[in-house]
């Protein structure tokens, strides 16, 4: 069964790999209030990120087949989440998040490594993410979801030509390294 929801026109276009260096401080100001207002609401409703229901078993699965040396993925906040935001959801030069079907609760910082991780292909670009959405990625939780989120990268399913391999590698070392020494 599909849902569909009636929107509004967006003002804008969505931000395009040409205009991520050129988003304005006022609409990182705009992405940072809105989704920290998301965090702050309250739904029945499973974020479905990929179109499939994220559930602690599913995290646990899919990040121990890829990095089987993190031994503990307790989830410990869920969160409402938009579950999947990548820069074409977005617009610019007025921020908005559109496509919205995928939204409800998700583990805490699920938003923020998607679209940390949605930037690594550009590294610049996943650093000012990270600084964005430190509180979030920081965070345990952020942690296993920027893990979870490298499995699509790095797992058995993952496009060998990916651009974003490499350093995903890298990041996801360290990640792990952070969550052992916790």
């Amino acid at each position: 069964m599909w849902r569909a929801d009636e929107t509004e026109l967006l003002h804008g276009e969505p931000v395009s790999p040409d205009s991520v260096f050129a988003l304005s401080e006022e609409w990182w100001k705009a992405l940072n209030s809105s989704l920290d207002a998301l965090a702050e609401q309250r739904t029945t409703r499973v974020a479905t990120p990929d179109t499939i229901a994220i559930t602690p078993a599913g995290v646990t699965a899919a990040i121990k087949e890829t990095f089987p040396g993190v031994s503990d993925t307790t989830i410990g906040e869920w969160a409402p989440a938009h579950a999947d935001l990548n820069w074409a959801n977005m617009t610019t030069p007025q921020f908005c998040l559109f496509d919205w079907e995928d939204w409800g609760m998700a583990p805490r910082g699920l938003d923020a490594a998607w679209l940390w991780g949605n930037s690594l292909v550009l590294p610049e670009l996943a650093e000012r993410v990270r600084r964005e959405r430190r509180r979030d990625l920081e965070s345990r939780d952020g942690k296993l979801m920027s893990l979870f989120f490298c499995t699509k990268i790095l797992g058995p399913h993952a496009d060998p030509g990916d651009p974003r391999m490499g350093l995903a590698r890298i990041e996801a070392d360290r990640i792990v390294a952070d969550l052992r020494a916790d």
